[in-house]
C-alpha cells in the first residue's frame, strides 16, 4: 500500500566532501543516540509504527537520485537509499555507518 512520507531537503552546498561531512554530522546528531531514535518512534507510533527510515545524500543535477554517501573504489556512487531499522529489526542488506546502532 502506498504511503505518505516526510521528505526533508536540506541544501548542503556545492562541495561534495563538505556535503558528506555535514550529512554525517546531521545523521550522527539525530540518529546515533537511542533516545533520539525513540523520540522519532514515539512521534509516529500511534499513527504508523516506524520500522525503517531511508535516507540518502543527493545532488540537484543527478537525475538518477544517487546516494553520495556510498562511493565505490572507482568513484561511482550508489543509487540505493541507506536504511536505518527500528525496533530491533535487522536486515543483512542494511548499509552500516557509525551513526547507525
Amino acid at each position: 500500500m502506498s504511503q505518505y512520507r516526510l521528505h526533508i531537503d536540506i541544501p548542503l552546498g556545492t562541495d561534495e566532501a563538505d556535503a558528506v561531512a555535514t550529512a554525517e554530522s546531521i545523521m550522527r546528531c539525530h540518529f546515533k543516540d537511542e533516545e533520539a531514535k525513540e523520540k522519532i518512534q514515539r512521534l509516529t507510533y500511534s499513527r504508523s509504527p516506524l520500522v525503517e527510515l531511508n535516507y540518502r545524500l543527493g545532488h540537484d543535477n543527478d537525475r538518477q537520485k544517487s546516494n553520495y554517501l556510498e562511493v565505490n573504489e572507482n568513484g561511482h556512487v550508489n543509487n540505493k537509499k541507506s536504511k536505518m531499522l527500528f525496533g530491533g529489526a535487522s536486515d543483512s542488506n542494511q548499509i552500516s555507518f557509525e551513526w547507525v546502532q
